[in-house]
């Protein structure tokens, strides 16, 4: 096959002017491809995200074609074992370079910058909150994607320069659009969506929401029964694997570190969980 593109999780491959989406096990944290993959994952991420394609549907159209294997084109049918459970055959879109991230909590790269400026990209928040607080509105905050390395946060003025300012606005809107609907229907299932970021082209059928949407590699699902301000969140991301690498001190330079069998076993019993509680059934076998 011709490989498109390949990502820290997933592989891209041509296919008779579409594309074909594989989401591997492979986990990365702190911008690194880790040594241990997490079993199901990707099953995870592909499914959730199908799943929510479907959710959104009314709201937005998405790239995706199909996720049935029997009816991806001949030339794929030798691998369906590998590429059941897994895959997404898409339209190819026009991409817009920047990540469209809403928050509707005070956590991770938004947090920090708090912290030092009392704004998360350029968008002045109320003093005194603390960590993981729930912010009075979610807000959009918009970051470059990285090639290699950690995205940046910027401004939605810096948004526009890459955008153009119509573009900008209707993603903007979109975006937070879609995080109410979504942490709505999350929050009457026990979950707190507490940020999250989407990716959007443009098609010959307009624009198209793409890639992952609403995975916990994407982003942050808290259980809202342990859910308390002021601290860092327990998580059904993968903060698991994130909290074992701070402990064993690892100094975040290649080469990455392996996973102990039980850190990877439960990461992938909290990726599973989180597809189970959302979509509201069993994950696929395959």
């Amino acid at each position: 096959m011709t490989l498109h593109a390949r990502g820290k999780v997933r592989d891209l491959y041509e296919v008779e002017g579409k594309l074909l989406f594989v989401a591997t096990d492979r986990i990365s944290a702190f911008d690194y491809v880790l040594a241990t993959g997490i079993p199901e994952k990707g099953r995870v991420l592909t499914q959730l995200s199908i799943f929510w394609f479907d959710f959104l549907k009314d709201t937005v159209k998405s790239h995706l074609i199909t996720a049935n294997v029997d009816e991806y084109p001949a030339q794929l049918q030798k691998y369906a074992t590998q590429l059941r459970g897994r895959s997404m055959l898409v339209t190819k879109a026009k991409m817009f370079d920047v990540e469209c991230v809403a928050r509707g909590y005070l956590s991770g790269s938004g947090w920090k910058e708090y912290q030092q400026t009392g704004a998360v990209c350029g968008i002045k928040l109320p003093p005194g909150l603390k960590e993981s607080d729930k912010l009075p509105e979610p807000i959009f905050t918009p970051a470059t994607k990285a090639v290699s390395g950690h995205d940046e946060n910027i401004s939605f003025e810096e948004m526009i320069k890459h955008t153009g300012q119509d573009a900008a606005i209707q993603l903007r809107d979109l975006t937070l659009g879609i995080y109410k609907k979504a942490a709505d229907y999350a929050a009457g299932l026990g979950i707190i969506i507490a940020d999250t970021k989407f990716e959007f082209g443009e098609t010959a059928q307009g624009l198209v929401l793409a890639d992952e949407v609403l995975t916990p590699d994407s982003s942050r699902f808290w259980p809202a029964d342990k859910y308390q301000p002021g601290r860092a969140q327990e998580s059904y991301d993968k903060q698991f694997v994130r909290d074992y690498l701070e402990s064993i001190r690892w100094n975040k330079q290649p080469p990455a570190p392996s996973l102990p069998e039980e850190v990877a076993r439960k990461t992938s019993e909290k990726y599973i969980q989180a597809y189970k509680v959302l979509a509201g059934r069993e994950l696929p076998t395959g």
